[in-house]
């Protein structure tokens, strides 16, 4: 009878409404305001989590109290309640929670049906093509590159700048930008006030609220940041698609033929990219902030009035500690007729729908060439402009150089030494027309495409937050000026990610973010000149690197001694035909302390990692040559390397030492 009980009950729970079953358990909880410890300290409206359970099992809800506690914690992981300080899951104990409906973080307005309002029901409406069937225009709007953008209140998606309004679009918005958003009413003071919801944002404040911090989160465009909207994640969507192509098309070396030619659907590319980067917005959402993790979220511009607060939407929020998490903007450079001209940067070159037959890239770093690949095996005709005779000027040069030359096998057209005369174009239209000058005196070379891609760096976003206000020293070129725990000129205010750093890297924003919880919230002393930081460039192969270059190393006077691998000596790499490319590392000489590596290739950024993990805990290059790795893999190239080093410590005494000892035995 019990075994029937609890399957009705489970069957009872997967077919009712949660929030139908949270109107039901209120209905019959003691809810109050309740204190606890010494000095008592009050928590309003919650109630104990051992009532609950036995009034799961008086009111039917649960068999028993094994199930009600079962039933409670899948009503806590919904987001339905939570412990007043995010501290413990649901359980029989004398543990205080409290209803999400019950705390006022922020959510989404209604209609007056009750649902929540949705960017779906403002999509660009439907157009009927020749033959008559209905399709939703794709068209975007090309550029999209207002510099006000992120004063923008809550309006329309023009304002916002995501194209095109289609089903994908608009959930990503409910999720990072909800189209109606309700603020709550400021707490009396917060621990930590963050402005700013990309990477280094988010972590910060789910971070400090895991601890029990009071949390207020301040977002002016969209949550989720460059990362998710306009970087890492749909550029990767897309990389992805690249190399299935490339892929094809050299798919006869591998005895696989084709027949006919190999195409790519451009719009279905993009409407991929859309997809999956909203299928992954909900992890940044407003919603999982403000309910799940009881963050006071609020969607407006965040301003500094004073050394202790901020204002946003006409509410002053007052705090103990804050972040700054403004992140960066594109950086355009002052060529003559450019600011006239139509061009991309990373913030719109994802709203395209169709694909430019000729793109011109200006810039040779990461993102410039991993999209300028890209888009090359899309089918456009590429061209790179560098004002430098190098690209990736950052990275190893002999890894740079491979680089280079796959993108020549490619077919890129890549101009190095480019001297900007003047941009071109027609009443702001394209086509666009590049001027360099030429190698005589007056003489000019001219490139026509249909796109232009800015990718020539970044500046930090400094602007319009109220710096001065907050007695925050900032430079328009260098961003937020920081200590090495990551305070301000204020004490009280610090600042993460590339507002603060030249590494802008979605990960180090992540672990400065980390590091401020400690030093903000926990009196830490750690400096962010301790974090280890590895990064890779997407391009065909790839570039992974950690710690130091060996210009690094001759410029500090550091003696060192470089191994290398070459996967054109690594067997997984012969039978996949993917020999291009090495690892490279660099100890300290005499030593096999690890103090810097490179790896091209193919998987370089997923290698890396091992390397990293080794220097993060002292581990020296000849231990990495006892770990087993599985053969055939790519990653024998790092214990390879281990191998040569322990060859270097068979001097000429041990050999004679080993040597008389192999006498002995025989």
């Amino acid at each position: 009878m019990a075994n029937n009980e609890e399957f009705e009950t489970t069957a009872s729970l997967e077919n009712t409404d949660l929030d139908e079953l949270a109107v039901q358990v209120k209905g019959f909880l003691e809810i109050q305001d309740r204190k606890y410890g010494f000095p008592a300290k009050l928590f309003e409206r919650c109630f104990v989590g051992s009532e609950a359970v036995r009034q799961f099992v008086e009111n039917g809800i649960a068999a028993d109290e094994e199930d009600a506690v079962r039933i409670g914690n899948m009503m806590l992981s919904a987001g339905l309640f939570h412990h007043v300080e995010y501290a413990h899951a649901f359980k029989n104990d004398f543990l205080f929670y409290r209803f999400a409906s019950d705390v006022d973080h922020g959510k989404s307005a209604k209609k007056p049906d009750g649902s929540s309002v949705s960017w779906a029901d403002f999509m660009s409406p439907l157009t009927m093509d020749r033959d008559g069937e209905k399709t939703i225009s794709l068209q975007p709007v090309i550029p999209d590159r207002d510099p006000d953008l992120g004063e923008f209140a809550q309006v329309d998606l023009e304002a916002i700048g995501v194209k095109p309004l289609d089903a994908h679009n608009s959930k990503l918005l409910d999720h990072v930008h909800p189209k109606e958003w309700l603020d709550p009413e400021p707490k009396d003071n917060y621990n930590l006030v963050v402005i700013g919801a990309g990477s280094g944002g988010l972590v910060s404040a789910a971070g400090a609220a895991g601890v029990g911090a009071r949390v207020a989160l301040i977002e002016s465009h969209l949550l989720g940041g460059d990362c998710l909207n306009v970087g890492c994640v749909p550029s990767k969507a897309l990389i992805k698609c690249a190399k299935m192509a490339a892929s094809v098309r050299n798919a006869e070396k591998y005895g696989v033929k084709i027949n006919g030619d190999v195409t790519v659907d451009f719009g279905a590319v993009m409407e991929r990219m859309r997809r999956l980067r909203a299928n992954i917005a909900p992890h940044d959402s407003a919603e999982r902030f403000s309910k799940q993790m009881g963050i006071d979220v609020f969607i407006g511009r965040g301003k500094f009035t004073g050394h202790n607060t901020v204002e946003v939407n006409g509410k002053t929020l007052r705090f103990s500690k804050a972040v700054i998490a403004t992140g960066g903007t594109a950086a355009i450079p002052p060529i003559p007729g450019l600011a006239e001209a139509p061009y991309l940067t990373n913030a719109s070159v994802f709203n395209l729908t169709e694909l430019p037959a000729r793109l011109g890239v200006i810039g040779a770093g990461p993102i410039g060439l991993e999209l300028a690949q890209a888009f090359h095996r899309f089918g456009s005709e590429v061209t790179v402009f560098s004002r430098s005779g190098e690209i990736l000027p950052r990275e190893d040069p002999e890894a740079a150089k491979i680089v280079v030359q796959s993108l020549l096998r490619d077919g890129l057209n890549l101009q190095l030494h480019s001297k900007f005369k003047r941009v071109e174009s027609s009443n702001g239209q394209g086509p666009v027309t590049i001027i360099l000058e030429g190698d005589e005196d007056g003489d000019e070379l001219r490139f026509e495409f249909d796109a232009l891609l800015m990718a020539t760096g970044r500046k930090p976003s400094v602007k319009g937050i109220g710096l001065e206000n907050a007695g925050v020293d900032f430079d328009q070129r260098l961003g937020v000026k920081v200590n090495e725990k990551l305070q301000t000129a204020n004490p009280n205010i610090y600042a993460v990610g590339d507002v603060a750093t030249p590494y802008q890297f979605t990960h180090m924003a992540d672990f400065m973010a980390r590091l401020v919880i400690r030093n903000a919230l926990f009196y830490g002393r750690d400096k962010v000149s301790s974090l280890l930081i590895p990064w890779a460039t997407y391009t065909d192969p790839e570039v992974a690197h950690v710690g130091l270059y060996e210009k690094d190393l001759r410029d500090r006077k550091i003696e060192f001694e470089t191994f290398k691998r070459d996967f054109s000596k690594v067997d997984r790499a012969i039978v996949d035909e993917e020999t291009e490319g090495f690892v490279k590392v660099h100890v300290k000489k005499a030593t096999d302390q690890i103090l810097g590596a490179t790896i091209v290739g193919n998987h370089a950024g997923d290698m890396i990692s091992e390397i990293t993990v080794a220097m993060q805990n002292n581990m020296g290059l000849g231990k990495l040559a006892s770990v087993i790795h599985p053969y055939p893999t790519a990653a024998e190239a790092i214990r390879q390397c281990g191998d040569e080093y322990n060859k270097t410590r068979l001097t000429t005494t041990v050999k004679k030492i080993f040597s008389r000892l192999m006498d002995l035995q025989r």
